[in-house]
Parts: C-alpha cells; sequence; structure tokens
C-alpha cells in the first residue's frame, strides 16, 4: 500500500510538471536563452578572487570562479534577476540584473569585516536582501551549520539565535519556537514543502537529516499570508544544497563524533550538473548513547539511531528550473519517564505490564548504543517537486508534495512488537504562484496553496487522536514596489480549513485495548465510544502590510503589521487519550474557535565600518490562544482516569494572551579579522483571560524562554596561515535569566534558576598546493564549565517519580559538558577534458 500510494503520488507531480512544462517551453522565446561572464577580483588590488561564488537564488543556478577569477553562467532567461557574490572576508555584493540587456559582469568585492547582504528566498515573489524586507527574518549559512557540529539535531543549530528557542526532550527532539509559539503556531518548511508528521506532539523532533540542510530562513512573526493556518507564530524554512555549477560532479564525506553521547554520525554527498541536467544523493547515519551530567550520571533513556537517505534530479533552462526530490527519515528514539530508586537516585526502569518492581539500570545498558524495548519509532517518506516556470514577463512557481508519517511507539515492555501509539498521516501539499511585474516595478504575487491530509490510527493500544480527513485551500495576493529609499509591500489571504473526524470504538475484552471494527458497537460488550464523528470548517482572513526606508547604505527603519489565521488542531479538538511520551492523556474541545493573533514589529539597523547594531521590538496579541490546563476535582485533586492511572489529565482551553518583547544585537570589530558579538532576547507571554480576573497561577503562558543574552569574542583568518585556510576560533557566553513567569497552575510549570554557560570552537580548510580544500575540520565544545542545569524549555525537567525526598532537586538535568569534531572530506569527480593535436 506504502508503495502503491508512493507511485501515484510521484505520477501526480511528474504529470502535473510535463504540462506545466510544456506550456513554459512554448510560451518562452528558446531563442533568447542567454549567457552572463565576468571576473571578480579584490577592490583594493585588482587581484582575481579565485573560488567567488556567483548564484542566481530566483533560477537556482550559479557557479565559482576559476584561477583567473573569471565565471559563466549560461541558459539564462530573459527578465530582471538578482545576482549575489559573495567569498569569505568579503563584502557581499547584490545586483538586480536585466539578462536581455547584459551578458557581461564585472564585479569588485571589497574585505569587509561585516556580514551584510544576506539574500531571502522564504516568503517573497522574488530573491530579496533581508534589509529591503520589512517582515522581521534571520538567514544562516552553512557556514553557520558548519561550525554548529555539537547539536544534536537542525532545530539545535539555531535555537541560540535571538527570538528562537526550542521546546527539546532530550539531546535528539526539539520543537521550534518563535517569540514564545510553537507546535502548530510555528511552519517547518522543507525547501518551500510544509513539513507534516503530528506536530502538536511534544516527544518527537523535526524528521529532517540535519546533514542534508545548507542554509535556514527564519520569518520571526505571522506568516499566514503565505503558507496558510499554523504560520501564525513563524516560519523555519530548511533549504537543500543548491546544485554544482555545470559540469561539474562533485562530493564529500563527513563524520561527527561528539564526547558526552559518544556521537556517531556520518554522511556521504555526491552531486552533479552536465547540460542542465542536475543531480544529487546525501546518504547519512548516526546514533548516540544516553547522554550524561554532573547531576545524573548518564540518564536512561535518551538515545537515539537515525538513518536518512535523499535522492534529487532536475532540469536547469531557459524556461525554468524543476526538481524532483525524495527523502527517507528513520530514527529510533528511546523514551525517557525520569523513573529513580528513592534512595539512590538512580534511573529504573519498566520490565512488566503491571509495573509493579522497577529494577536500576545497569551501567553497561546505560553505556551502550542499543535502543530499549520501549522506545518511539517515527519514519517519513516525502517526494516533492519544486518548479520555476518562466512564462512571458512572469514566472510561475509550483510545489508539489507527499509525505507519508508513520509513528509508533513501543510501551509494552512484555510485548515489544505491540504499538502503543500507531499513526500514519499521509499529506498531500500544493503550492501554485505566479509573480509578475507590472507597470512602473509593481512587483507582484498571486497564489493559491494548501494540502490535503489522512489520518489512521493503526494497529495499537492507545489511541489519543481519531482518524480523520482535513482539506486546506488559501488564496493570497501580495504587492510590492520600491520609491526610492522606501520599499513597501502589502497582501491578503483567505484561508478555509474542513474537518472531517472518524467515530471510533474501543474494544476491551482482550489483553490490550484494541480498535472495534465489528457491528453494532453501542451495544457490543466490553467496547466504549473514544472519539465522536467530527465535522468542522474553519475560516479566516489574514493581511501584512510593511515598509523599509533605508535612510543610507548605513541605517535604515522597518515596521511591519501582520494578521495571522489558525485553525485548531485535531488534537485540540478531538484528543481523547493517553499520549506515552509525554505523560499526559489529552482530551479535546470541539467547540473551539480559530486563533487570530496581530503583531506589530518595528526595527532600526546600523551598519558602519567597524559597529553593526539592532534594535528589534514585537507585540503580538492572540485571540482564542488555545492551551492546556489539568482537570481538577472540586477539592482540588487531580481527575483520575482509572483505565491510565500514572496520567494527568489535562483539556484544552481559549483566552486572550499578548506576547511581546524584543532582541538587541551588537557586533563591534575593530579590526577586520576581530568581531565581539553581543545579542540580548527578552520575550513576555501574558494570559489575558477571557474578561475577568486571571488568577496569578494562570497570569503567564507556558513555554516562554527568559531573558537570554550572548557574548562571542571571534577570530577569523580566511588568508590563514600556510597551508590551513578560513582559520576561524570564537569564544562564546551565554547567560539565561532565571525564569520566575511561569504557568504554574496545576504544577505545569515550576520556577527554573537562571544559568551560565561557556562555549568555544575552532576550525579551518586544508589546502594542497594548487588552493584546492582536502580536509574541513570544525571543533566546538558546549557547556565546557560543566555545569549542572535545568532549562524552563526542558521536557525532561519535570520527569522525575510522583513524590520525592523534601530537599531533592526534581527532574533531568540537560546536557554536561561536550565537545565535537567534525570532518569533511571534499572530492571532485570531474571528467578532466584533454587537449588532443594532431
Amino acid at each position: 500500500m506504502k508503495l502503491k500510494l508512493t507511485l501515484v503520488s510521484m505520477l501526480y507531480m511528474l504529470l502535473a510538471n510535463t504540462i506545466i512544462t510544456n506550456a513554459a517551453i512554448k510560451s518562452t522565446n528558446l531563442m533568447d536563452a542567454g549567457t552572463l561572464t565576468g571576473t571578480v577580483t579584490d577592490k583594493k588590488d585588482g587581484t582575481p578572487i579565485v573560488g567567488a561564488t556567483i548564484s542566481i537564488p530566483d533560477l537556482k543556478t550559479g557557479t565559482n570562479t576559476d584561477a583567473n577569477g573569471k565565471y559563466t553562467i549560461s541558459r539564462l532567461p530573459k527578465g530582471v534577476y538578482l545576482v549575489q557574490v559573495s567569498f569569505i572576508g568579503y563584502g557581499t555584493f547584490n545586483q538586480r540584473v536585466d539578462f536581455s540587456k547584459t551578458t557581461i559582469l564585472y564585479v569588485q568585492l571589497q574585505v569587509s569585516s561585516i556580514e551584510a547582504g544576506e539574500v531571502v528566498i522564504t516568503g517573497v515573489s522574488k530573491a530579496t536582501e533581508i534589509k529591503r524586507d520589512p517582515v522581521p527574518m534571520v538567514a544562516v549559512s552553512k557556514t553557520y551549520l558548519d561550525q554548529r557540529a555539537a547539536s544534536g539535531n537542525i532545530i539545535d543549530m539555531i535555537a541560540n539565535l535571538p527570538g528562537i528557542s526550542a521546546v527539546t526532550t532530550g539531546p535528539n527532539v526539539s520543537k521550534p519556537f518563535i517569540h514564545g509559539l510553537g507546535y502548530n503556531r510555528v511552519i517547518t518548511l522543507m525547501d518551500g514543502i510544509r513539513q507534516e508528521g503530528q506536530q502538536w506532539g511534544d516527544e518527537h523532533g523535526i524528521e529532517v537529516d540535519q546533514n542534508s540542510v545548507d542554509r535556514i530562513e527564519v520569518i520571526k512573526g505571522p506568516a499566514s499570508l503565505s503558507y496558510g493556518s499554523d504560520a501564525i507564530g513563524g516560519i523555519v524554512n530548511l533549504i537543500s544544497p543548491p546544485p554544482v555549477p555545470e559540469g561539474k560532479i562533485s562530493g564529500s564525506l563527513q563524520g561527527i563524533y561528539g564526547t558526552n553521547q559518544g556521537l556517531l554520525n556520518g554522511s556521504f554527498r555526491l552531486q552533479g550538473n552536465n547540460n542542465g541536467l542536475v543531480w544529487g544523493t546525501i546518504l547519512s547515519a548516526k546514533q548516540a548513547k544516553d547522554y550524561q551530567n554532573p547531576h545524573d550520571g548518564r540518564v536512561y533513556a535518551t538515545g537515539y539511531k537515525e538513518k536518512d537517505a535523499r535522492a534529487m534530479i532536475g532540469l536547469n533552462k531557459a524556461w525554468g528550473y524543476s526538481y524532483l526530490n525524495a527523502t527517507l527519515f528513520d530514527d529510533e528514539q528511546d523514551i525517557p519517564d525520569g523513573s529513580r530508586d528513592s534512595v539512590s537516585r538512580k534511573f529504573t526502569k519498566q520490565i512488566t505490564e503491571d509495573d509493579l518492581i522497577r529494577p536500576i539500570v545497569p551501567a553497561s545498558e546505560l553505556n551502550a548504543y542499543a535502543i530499549p524495548v520501549l522506545h518511539q519509532h517515527v519514519q517519513l517518506y516525502r517526494i516533492y517537486d519544486n518548479s520555476n516556470f518562466i512564462l512571458g514577463n512572469g514566472n510561475l512557481v509550483v510545489n508539489l508534495g507527499y509525505q507519508l508519517s508513520h509513528r509508533r511507539e513501543y510501551t509494552h515492555p512484555e510485548d515489544p512488537a505491540i504499538a502503543g501509539l500507531n499513526l500514519h498521516l499521509t499529506t498531500y501539499t500544493y503550492d501554485f504562484k505566479y509573480n509578475q511585474t507590472y507597470g512602473d516595478g509593481y512587483e507582484t504575487t498571486f497564489g493559491l496553496n494548501g494540502q490535503y491530509q489522512n489520518n489512521t490510527i493503526g494497529d495499537a493500544t492507545d489511541f489519543p487522536i481519531p482518524a480523520y480527513h482535513q482539506f486546506d485551500i488559501g488564496p493570497f495576493a501580495i504587492i510590492k514596489k520600491s520609491y526610492g529609499k522606501l520599499d513597501v509591500s502589502a497582501g491578503g489571504r483567505y484561508d478555509s480549513r474542513s474537518f472531517s473526524g472518524q467515530a471510533a470504538y474501543i474494544d476491551t475484552t482482550g489483553k490490550y485495548p484494541q480498535l472495534y471494527t465489528g457491528s453494532s458497537p453501542a451495544t457490543a460488550p466490553g467496547v466504549y465510544s473514544q472519539f465522536g464523528a467530527l465535522s468542522k470548517t474553519f475560516s479566516g482572513f489574514s493581511g501584512s502590510i510593511g515598509g523599509t526606508y533605508n535612510f543610507s547604505d548605513a541605517f535604515l527603519l522597518k515596521a511591519n503589521i501582520s494578521r495571522g489565521f489558525r485553525a485548531p488542531s485535531i488534537a485540540e479538538l478531538s484528543a481523547n487519550g493517553p499520549d506515552p511520551g509525554s505523560q499526559i492523556y489529552h482530551v479535546g474541545n470541539s467547540n473551539f474557535k480559530p486563533e487570530f493573533n496581530v503583531q506589530e514589529d518595528i526595527g532600526a539597523f546600523l551598519s558602519l565600518p567597524n559597529v553593526s547594531a539592532s534594535v528589534e521590538l514585537f507585540n503580538n496579541d492572540i485571540q482564542n490562544y488555545i492551551y492546556q490546563q489539568q482537570e481538577l476535582n472540586p477539592d482540588g485533586s487531580p481527575v483520575i482516569n482509572p483505565a491510565f492511572p500514572l496520567y494527568n489529565v489535562f483539556t484544552f482551553t481559549q483566552s486572550k494572551a499578548r506576547i511581546n518583547g524584543g532582541e538587541i544585537s551588537l557586533d563591534v570589530h575593530p579590526a577586520p579579522w576581530l568581531h565581539f558579538e553581543n545579542s540580548l532576547a527578552l520575550t513576555y507571554g501574558t494570559n489575558l483571560g477571557n474578561g475577568g480576573k486571571v488568577p496569578d497561577s494562570l497570569r503567564y503562558l507556558p513555554f516562554i524562554p527568559p531573558l537570554h543574552t550572548h557574548s562571542e569574542l571571534r577570530g577569523t583568518f580566511s588568508k590563514g596561515f600556510a597551508s590551513l585556510r578560513n582559520v576561524y576560533a570564537f569564544v562564546g557566553f551565554d547567560h539565561y535569566n532565571a525564569q520566575d513567569h511561569f504557568f504554574s497552575a496545576y504544577g505545569t510549570e515550576t520556577y527554573t534558576a537562571g544559568y551560565n554557560l561557556l562555549s568555544a570552537g575552532l576550525g579551518g580548510n586544508l589546502v594542497n598546493a594548487a588552493g584546492r580544500k582536502v580536509v574541513e575540520l570544525f571543533i566546538e565544545g558546549t557547556n565546557l564549565a560543566n555545569v549542572n542545569y535545568q532549562s524552563n524549555m526542558s521536557r525532561l525537567k519535570y520527569f522525575d517519580n510522583p513524590d520525592t525526598a523534601p530537599g531533592v532537586q526534581r527532574g533531568i538535568f540537560n546536557m554536561g559538558r561536550n565537545v565535537s569534531f567534525k570532518v569533511v572530506v571534499p572530492f571532485d569527480l570531474t571528467p578532466h577534458v584533454t587537449d588532443k593535436k594532431g
């Protein structure tokens, strides 16, 4: 069945793109395919810059300069496109070029210590410099990601950026949070395709191979305008490697080792480009033991094993491009519960179904790579196509995707093959955008996107959510205009989401509960109703308007106001069952209204030769904010479900809420090679209630990060020393305030003490006599002082025995000292052409 669905999905995308491609070829004058050539030199002395990157983001094409600083890019269509030229140690060059008029472009790069000129493609009609887009955004490059070798997953790599954090359940499970919003309020994209895999769940991460991501772009605020429901908090767009230059076949072997968990992470990459036929593959595998810290020792059930594969084939032609991608994510993740021996505080494990006796976990098991009997298995199969067709004076962007998410949690120690939770989520996504420039520089986008989902609850014994169908659709329009120094953009969208939940009955006559499939469930003995039938439709308007004013090349102001829309998730509407990984019995509410929010953003940015700084402030008012609260009896005691006495019962509720705060950054670079980077991020989350006075225990929203400051002294030496190039070294210091503004009702959250963390890293490239990279080395150390601390964003902070002795610090602490070593060995398999003369 799985193979059949996959083949049908591939045919569906190929057929749709074939039709559009033929139309594009007919409507585009291929005889006008152009070429751009030129040289890239140092502005100061005129010497050629070897290996500079020239890219055209909107066309997914580019190249590198040769030994003489020369470059050539062919098969370029008519039209105006942004050309970006970059090289380490130099300021980035960005310029819009009309390929119908320009065929030669000479570029002079200037030595600069300012990382300016970042270009983004997420949420815009055309590739745009961040400084010209009013929407608050941040982008990180492959260089930044490479230097975060100690991170166990892709979200942790960006969780230290101002305004961005992550809710974690151990080193390999992280959910992105933007300005205090996460789960179904932040959309994660892979190459612009929505990532769909039961986002409401706490205990599994983002199903993406960190080794296959070369760049990340983040929208910090409502992005419903371009992406629909679930984006009221923002967007995290993970972007795969760009194609290699024309005529190249190259790749790399990569290995990472982490000392704390014994992390082993290996990856193989191979890419090619022959006359516009581009292809590539990435194969990865990683595994880790239980992590450790001085307070807990090794933390039982925090290891994991992951296997990943990616394949891509596509075309880059004068009519545009079309890439077909297929990926596999396969992760086996331990499930921690924090249970301990009451005397020694050593970790214990469940070995029987009745769970009357728990033995202490032996040291040999804590120090092994083996996955325990109780674990989860998350698989995601994905096929998607990214296409951009040049149609006359505009272009049509088509993104089509198919995903199958299969998540199982094995919770029966005496029957390890029986899954407690077994969810199958099939998702088809569609995204069409037509971009065109009208009149006097009015850039417009008209689009339609959405998704269709089908969820089945499978052969299981626990049933937290029902089987359901879901369909989303949303048309939108965006217009952008530049008036000299002022860039203005505005847009609107109308969304509709329909749910159709299936009624379900549970048969309790066997050893374990199971889905009842017989007749007359209402009168069958031992059968009870788990879910009633559900039919709901939610709709709403979202929009955005903003502007950027560039007073000069050194100073600019941004302001934006946006309205977001989010329909309640299936868990919030219909949940009625235990979630073993989170140790919560969820209860939904089918009477919910959709969430709407209005966020105002303003930012000021300064870039001087030796100083760069920014201040960004935001205010986000949310209507019908949905959150969970524990059910209590009239006497204040917790409600207990007799069938699951170890689970706390939580139900969802709605109220008004406000989240506000901001980020400040200051980067001082007294010398071109030296940086002193500083940032501060502060977020407040307040429950405004529904008109009456809000009790102190409900006053604050859950999972709001505390004040966080980051300081980093960094030295970069692009020319290096002898055979070492692009050398860097840094020392970082992070301070997290105590979090005393927490959601204390029902013991949901508790006070979190402040803490300080020390980090450091160094690395560089070893080159041969010809200047070609032979080895890339990256070393990073985190929590170098081996501090015992608990993050308020860590769910493991609350994993412990139901009762502990007085004076015992409850919960599990975060990871201790960890030093990671990353080695990348690039290789080039490009056939070398020899000149044979007679």
